[in-house]
């Protein structure tokens, strides 16, 4: 029998208590040490993501400013506006903050509410573009989960609705549409800044902890356009005005700078207020219909076939001709209007004062030697797409920037070897007829033929102004020299005064050169052939002193009023445009 003490059973349970509590301890303190030391960077990397939020700082939209005779003043300006958001999550109260949020904002609370109980986000837009006053009512009010400091720009049009169709317009998602805005989107943009900043349960940085990372936003550039604002203004009245006398529903008016490209004015009837585009109905009112809209120019394109002639010395200025009255050509006739006054011999002053179609044939066949042959074809080709660069977008900056996506319409010069009945085709082209351009194309190419013979890159900006204020002045592109020579020029320019002091004595003013022609285009029918009862009406016309400063160009759509058309609707708008010019924007007056 064993007589040694044994130890109560109490205090054997006791010691394995505390041995297993050593135990938990133990495993506690690795485990702590494993989570802090060893774990410690990825457990505050992901308390950090939790908290760390990433923020686009948006940058200022670009703005437009544009001339008024010799200052530069704001066209387009950006206004503070701001958007209401909520974060569903921290909403304590929707249906209390509805009904808070619905006097401020206007809008139904039930319609409220069901935004501030979405689920699955985290970010919902409550009001877009709302007054600096509305943002502020609505902080005030206090509620949570509510958030009023995103910016939004709104476009501020200090001039007025003008040149809409030239300018475009920023939709909501700050993206410019058509016009310009959409053409220079990128460069308006600028590019946003990024802020990423620890918050606190709300979402709101913390300033100054050293995880806080701030890129600045680059704001977009300042563009200064070509146009100047006092014309701009006065084409658009003379042309609604013209087009209502001509009882005509459409059309365009252009002012170009016959020495550096520059578009001073370019109007469209009927246009639209681009600070009020989302009520435009009719999508097609967005188009720039100058520079999108492609027509067969009629008889303003004899003043470039004459020069083509002459450049090329397929004729002499002093050359006359026997002019018949009509011409067959590819069992077709080719005929003149009423007012060309029959057969009997004619000179190259002739052909534009009387407006020959027969005439515009006589110098094609001259360029192919006397006859309608593909030596004429071609040469006369050559001209209206390598000299007058027609069948070519002229890269005015408008719409997409992408040439193939781009508004610009590029027109249509037919080949001079390929296809059927092609010297009917080309004689037609030779007084405007079965070739296709935009009024800007056709201002671009007379502009060459009239100045000397340069083809400048017609462009709507003047250059940009910089964080400082400076200006810094975009030059001229020219694209072609020697359109026409020197001596082709000076000539066309005085067999088109010589059309004005005929046909337009009106506008004629001592000390200035004003030449101009007339246009009237049949309208081609898609079934074939042309309308018999409808036309379109054209004018190209230049003023100056020594040299041409201005080039205007008119389209009348359509006129019914009685006469032709590009007498009754398009000579009356060039008219009042030039006395407007000679009258209010210091066109030079010739030196002797």
């Amino acid at each position: 029998m064993n007589d040694s003490p044994r130890l109560p059973s109490s205090v054997s349970r006791l010691k394995a208590l505390y041995l297993f509590v050593a135990f938990i301890m133990i495993v506690f303190a690795v485990r702590l040490f494993y989570l802090q030391v060893i774990r410690h960077g990825y457990y505050d990397a992901q308390a950090k993501a939790s908290q760390l939020k990433q923020y686009e700082l948006p940058a200022d939209r670009g703005e437009l400013y544009a001339y008024d005779g010799g200052e530069i003043v704001p066209l387009v300006l950006n206004e503070s506006r701001y958007r209401i958001v909520a974060d569903p999550e921290l909403v304590t109260d929707p249906e209390k903050a509805a009904l808070e949020l619905s006097e401020v904002l206007k809008i139904p609370a039930g319609e409220l509410e069901e935004l501030l109980t979405r689920e699955g986000t985290r970010y919902v837009p409550l009001a877009q573009k709302q007054t600096k006053e509305t943002r502020e009512a609505v902080a005030a009010l206090g509620l949570p989960g509510i958030f009023t400091n995103e910016k939004q720009p709104q476009r501020v049009y200090i001039q007025g609705s003008i040149a809409g169709q030239l300018l475009g317009f920023v939709n909501d998602a700050g993206e410019g549409q058509y016009g310009i805005e959409e053409n220079l989107n990128d460069r308006l943009n600028g590019e946003p800044g990024l802020l990423r900043a620890l918050t606190d349960q709300n979402n709101v940085p913390l300033l100054a902890t050293g995880d806080n990372v701030q890129q600045d936003p680059v704001d977009g550039e300042t563009v200064v356009l070509t146009i100047d604002v006092s014309m701009q203004r006065q084409i658009e009245a003379i042309l609604e005005k013209g087009l209502k006398d001509a009882q005509s529903e459409s059309g365009s008016l252009i002012v170009l700078d016959a020495n550096s490209g520059a578009v001073r004015a370019m109007a469209n009837y009927p246009s639209y207020d681009p600070a009020a585009f989302t009520k435009v109905e009719d999508a097609a009112l967005f188009q720039n219909a100058a520079v999108s809209s492609p027509l067969e120019p009629g008889s303003i394109m004899k003043t470039l076939t004459v020069a083509a002639a002459l450049d090329s010395g397929s004729v002499t200025p002093d050359q006359s001709y026997f002019d018949p009255g009509f011409f067959t050509v590819d069992g077709a006739t080719v005929r003149n209007v009423v007012e060309s006054s029959g057969s009997g011999t004619r000179t190259l002053a002739d052909i534009l004062r009387l407006s020959l179609n027969t005439g515009a044939t006589w110098l094609l066949r001259q360029m192919g030697g006397g006859e309608l042959n593909q030596q004429g074809r071609e040469t006369w080709h050559r001209y209206m797409t390598e000299h007058y660069q027609l069948g070519k977008r002229t890269g005015i900056e408008q719409g997409p920037p992408n040439e193939e996506l781009g508004t610009e319409a590029q027109g249509i010069i037919p080949d001079p070897t390929d296809g059927y009945g092609l010297n009917i085709r080309f004689a037609n082209t030779s007084f405007g007829q079965g070739m296709t351009a935009t009024p800007l194309q056709m201002a671009a190419a007379v502009t060459a033929a009239v100045n000397g013979g340069t083809y400048y890159r017609p462009t709507l900006v003047a250059g940009t102004i910089d964080a400082d204020g400076n200006f810094s002045e975009k030059q001229p592109d020219i694209v072609k020299n020697d359109v026409v020579s020197d001596d082709v020029s000076a000539e066309l320019r005085r067999l088109m005064e010589n059309v004005v002091a005929n046909n337009n004595r009106t506008v004629l003013r001592e000390g200035f050169q004003i030449g101009g022609k007339t246009g009237t285009a049949e309208i081609a029918n898609p079934a074939g052939g042309y309308y018999e009862d409808r036309y379109n009406g054209t004018y190209v016309g230049f003023v100056g002193g020594d040299t041409p400063e201005y080039v205007v160009i008119v389209r009348a759509n359509e006129p019914k009023a009685p006469g032709y058309a590009g007498s009754i609707a398009g000579r009356p708008i060039f008219t009042a445009t030039a006395n407007a010019l000679l009258d209010n924007f210091n066109v030079s007056r010739k030196s002797n």
